[in-house]
């Protein structure tokens, strides 16, 4: 009788020892436990552009305006080639039409004399009645990360008996995250491969 009692006290002692709360609160706290589910990163597209103004009756691009262009490009190459086509929009029925088409020229064979092929270049025209020299403007869409706004403090951290993650926890990681992302593209999903070498 007494081995009886001793090996059913053991087995509740067992038993008890694995006994969870029916309620769930003590896991309420990690639904949202993963930082970057509390606290995301939008990202989103929006144009980055540059203003070329030509004149009527000149030759082209000066020299200033060449290398704005080059370093406008080469943000372009290193950061965002991929995401979006060059457009180069050219004014129509201005003035400066004429020089206007000449200089679009020149930026396509100064694009293709470093690299970029046709197909990632798009040329368009556009009217502008308000200017009387309009520019000819070179942009693209640029992915941009927009990372959370953190410093919210709503509940006193010594009142967590649950021990949960407080609810400004991984903010600034996210935040820094998106400032210093150099393709913000990345956080959408993975590049494609380039072909293997030879």
């Amino acid at each position: 009788m007494g081995a009886k009692l001793l090996s059913a006290s053991l087995v509740a002692l067992s038993l008890a020892g694995c006994k969870h709360d029916g309620d769930g609160a003590q896991v309420a706290g990690w639904t949202l436990v993963d930082p970057s589910e509390r606290h995301p990163i939008l990202v989103s597209q929006q144009p980055a552009n540059i203003s070329l103004r030509v004149a009527r009756g000149s030759s082209g691009l000066s020299p200033h305006q060449r290398a704005d262009l080059l370093d406008f490009v080469s943000r372009y190459r290193a950061s965002d080639r991929g995401n979006s086509r060059l457009v180069i929009a050219a004014p129509s029925g201005a003035a400066n039409e004429v020089s206007a088409m000449n200089a679009v020229q020149e930026i396509r064979d100064l694009l293709a004399n470093n690299g970029f092929p046709e197909t990632s270049i798009s040329v368009e025209a556009y009217h502008e009645e308000q200017d009387p020299s309009p520019p000819i403007r070179v942009s693209y869409m640029r992915y941009v990360a927009q990372g959370p706004d953190c410093g919210r403090w709503p509940s006193n951290l010594s009142n967590n008996t649950q021990n949960t993650n407080y609810e400004n926890f991984g903010c600034s990681n996210q935040h820094n995250l998106a400032a210093m992302i150099a393709n913000p593209a990345d956080l959408l999903g993975p590049r494609g491969e380039t072909p293997r070498s030879n």
